[in-house]
């Protein structure tokens, strides 16, 4: 009977401290990321895996934004220079992607549900935000792409635009890569 009973207030402690966990959780919403010199917010329910730089085949005949292809765990990825797709980074006719490639380069994979199997080549990461973390919304920046979500202000007054990725994943744009 002991035994029943030690289990029992088992039971019952580990339901207390579920509650608890989750009541007290603030979960992140967005992966932080910079890109020429530019803040921006991925959600995290729309991004997929996040990769170390990975050597490409360039793609000829393709828009500027457009670096590549690389192989990402045995499947083929389209890699996309978020820089110049958002308009952060300017694209110049001698532009060479190895001359921006630093040690903290990633590429971070749209969610499989957006059915594109394209990455985002981001500068660096800078860990995962939630919305406690930012004090107001900012005006919307003029002849944004429509992928362009809200943009929000921090603790500190820095400014972050937040990403559509499944609106990016059905822009038109964005899906006819042909220069």
């Amino acid at each position: 009977m002991a035994k029943r009973q030690s289990l029992k207030d088992l039971q019952v402690r580990l339901a207390e401290r579920l509650t608890a966990a989750k009541s007290e959780a603030v979960t992140a919403s967005w992966l932080a990321v910079e890109t020429g010199g530019h803040r921006f917010l991925v959600p995290l329910v729309q991004s997929g895996e996040i990769f170390s730089w990975a050597n490409l085949q360039a793609v000829p005949y393709t828009k500027p934004w457009y670096v590549g292809v690389a192989s990402l765990r045995g499947g083929l990825h389209g890699v996309v220079d978020l820089g110049q797709l958002s308009g952060a980074v300017a694209a110049g006719p001698d532009a060479r992607v190895s001359d921006r490639v630093t040690s903290e380069s990633r590429l971070v994979s749209l969610h499989a549900a957006l059915g594109v199997n394209a990455v985002l080549w981001i500068d660096r990461l800078l860990g995962l935000r939630n919305p406690a973390m930012f004090e107001r919304l900012a005006e919307s920046l003029p002849n944004a792409p429509a992928w362009f979500a809200r943009r929000l202000i921090d603790g500190e007054g820095r400014s972050w635009q937040e990403l559509n990725l499944q609106a990016l994943a059905g822009d038109t744009e964005f899906l006819s890569i042909a220069a």
